[in-house]
């Protein structure tokens, strides 16, 4: 399975640097990982697990290396997964909060939960508008203290692997991308996608808002 993600790395057009449409002036590469150059990392996602019976995340970056790594066990959904680097040390867990509201909220977590007292690095939040229900915007992260001047917003499509994450100066720190193929007609589908992010924003803490929209949207 490892095998054919790195094949991925040579079946892609080359993507050139180009403007965000997000008006924030930054650029976007395609698969450069951003390893020296201090530009954007372009890494591809892979909606499954490389061990038999489990589902997950596989990720990797433009040199075929793998990155992060998603394994659930047993196939099911479950209210926490748990983001490994390749080594599978956890760096990060997205957790649906436990507390009964109208519309559920996600924490995310250092590490691997050790108890119920560890605190939440951020919490996310589906964006729900009956009145508006064709509003582009998918969900919010917030940070400590959770206002809506200190986070981050997410829109577009998942469904369509079409999203962009801004900050709240409205600059694009991250997007999903459709992997596009070299071959006309060819498609990868929604299971393997791309995931940009650019200069400054962490690509682990990109990765767990994949698995937020992930939990949130499918």
């Amino acid at each position: 399975m490892l095998r054919f993600l790195k094949s991925l790395s040579g079946t892609v057009h080359e993507e050139r640097c180009q403007p965000s449409n997000g008006g924030d002036g930054a650029t976007h590469c395609g698969d450069d990982d951003g390893g020296g150059g201090g530009g954007p990392r372009s890494l591809t996602v892979w909606r499954k697990s490389l061990f038999v019976g489990c589902s997950g995340f596989t990720v990797i970056n433009s040199d075929g290396n793998l990155v992060y790594r998603v394994d659930n066990y047993g196939g099911r959904r479950r209210q926490e997964l748990v983001l490994m680097d390749a080594s599978g040390i956890p760096i990060l867990t997205v957790a649906r909060s436990k507390k009964l509201k109208m519309v559920d909220d996600w924490l995310v977590f250092k590490g691997e939960i050790s108890s119920n007292k560890q605190k939440p690095i951020c919490c996310a939040r589906k964006h729900l508008d009956i009145l508006r229900p064709k509003v582009k915007r998918l969900a919010r992260v917030y940070r400590d203290p959770y206002d809506e001047s200190n986070g981050y917003v997410i829109e577009g499509s998942y469904m369509n692997r079409s999203c962009k994450v801004l900050d709240e100066s409205r600059n694009v720190v991250a997007e999903i991308r459709r992997k596009e193929t070299a071959m006309e007609g060819v498609s990868f589908g929604q299971e393997v996608f791309v995931l940009i992010v650019n200069q400054g924003f962490d690509s682990g803490f990109a990765m767990a808002i994949v698995l937020l929209l992930d939990q949130m949207f499918l």
